[in-house]
C-alpha cells in the first residue's frame, strides 16, 4: 500500500515532500541499507550534510534505489549543508561541489546553509554563493538551518532573496510557534529537526497519548502528525523498514485543531535539547 505524501511548493518554486528522512548517523555500508530501505518504504526526500560524512553514502543509495526498484533519481528531493567553517564565497563554492564529487551527483536539491555562525558573521556571503550555484544550476533550492529571523531578514536585505525553507530544531517541548508565524509571514517553510526531541519523553506525555489513542496510531506518529499539520517538515530518522513506513503514514493522521493546540502547549521555556542553542554551536 503506498503512503500519499502530501507536497509543498517552496517560494522557488520547487516542491518537496512533507516528510523527510533525516539521515544523520547513517553511514557506511549500513547507512546505504537504510536510505535504500527508506526509499522502498516511500520516501522522496533525504536530508544529509557535509558534516555528517555520509554524502557519499547517499548517492550510492540513490544508485542501488534505482536498480533495485526503480525509483530514478530526479524523483527524489536530495538535500545537505554547508559547514559553518566554510562560509567564505570561494570555500562555499568549492565546498557544494566536493559535495556533488562525494555524492557523485550532478545537482543538489535543496542545499542549506547548517547555521550562520553569527561569531564569523560571514552567512550572507555563503548564502549569495549558494544563490550563484543555483543560478549555475548546481542547487535547485537555497535554504538555511538554525537561522533566526532577524538572519532570514538580514539576507532578504542584502541578498534580495529569501531562503526557501529553515530547518529548526521542533518537537512537542520547544514548538517555535514564533517562528513557524514568522516563515510563514516570509514565505520561508519549516522543517523540524529532531522532531521527536532524541527521545526526551515528549512522546510519553498523556496528552501524546491520549491523541495517539483517539486515532488509532502511536504516539509517535501522532507527534509527527503534529508537525505536518503545522506546516513544518519532520525529518525523522530510523534504519528499520517497518519504523520508517510507521513514520511516513503519519502524514494520513488528521489531528483536530484541539488536539493540535493541546500538544503545542507541551512546550517548555527550556524545551530547547541541552547544548542546541545556535547561538553557541561549534560542530557544525
Amino acid at each position: 500500500m503506498s503512503v500519499n505524501v502530501p507536497q509543498y511548493t517552496l517560494n522557488d518554486g520547487v516542491s518537496v515532500p512533507a516528510m523527510a528522512l533525516g539521515t544523520y548517523r547513517l553511514n557506511g555500508v549500513a547507512g546505504v541499507a537504510a536510505m535504500v530501505s527508506a526509499i522502498e518504504q516511500g520516501y522522496r526526500f533525504l536530508d544529509s550534510a557535509f558534516n555528517y560524512e555520509n554524502e557519499g553514502a547517499l548517492g550510492q543509495a540513490v544508485r542501488e534505489a534505482e536498480r533495485r526498484c526503480g525509483v530514478r533519481r530526479e524523483e527524489l528531493v536530495l538535500a545537505s549543508k554547508l559547514p559553518g567553517r566554510r562560509h567564505a564565497y570561494d570555500q562555499a563554492v568549492d565546498t557544494v561541489r566536493e559535495s556533488l564529487y562525494r555524492a557523485g551527483l550532478e545537482y543538489w536539491d535543496v542545499y542549506l546553509i547548517h547555521w550562520p555562525n553569527p561569531r564569523v558573521g560571514l552567512y550572507v556571503e555563503a548564502f549569495q554563493a549558494l544563490v550563484d550555484l543555483q543560478k549555475q544550476g548546481l542547487i535547485r533550492s537555497v535554504g538555511v538551518s538554525n537561522f533566526l529571523p532577524e538572519h532570514l531578514l538580514r539576507l532578504r536585505d542584502e541578498v534580495g532573496v529569501l531562503p526557501s525553507l529553515n530547518q529548526i530544531e521542533l518537537h512537542p517541548y520547544f514548538p517555535q510557534v514564533e517562528a513557524l508565524r514568522v516563515h510563514e509571514e516570509l514565505g520561508v517553510r519549516t522543517q523540524s529537526w529532531s522532531p521527536l526531541g532524541r527521545n526526551n519523553g515528549s512522546t510519553d506525555e498523556g496528552v501524546v497519548r491520549e491523541v495517539a489513542r483517539a486515532h488509532g496510531v502511536t504516539p509517535v506518529q501522532a507527534v509527527l502528525a503534529w508537525h505536518v499539520q503545522r506546516g513544518s517538515i519532520p525529518l525523522p530518522k530510523s534504519a528499520s523498514a517497518e519504523r520508517q513506513r510507521e513514520n511516513l503514514m503519519a502524514v494520513e493522521c488528521r489531528l483536530s485543531e484541539a488536539e493540535l493546540e493541546a500538544m503545542t502547549a507541551l512546550g517548555r521555556v527550556d524545551g530547547r535539547m541541552k547544548g542546541q542553542d545556535p547561538a553557541h554551536y561549534e560542530e557544525f
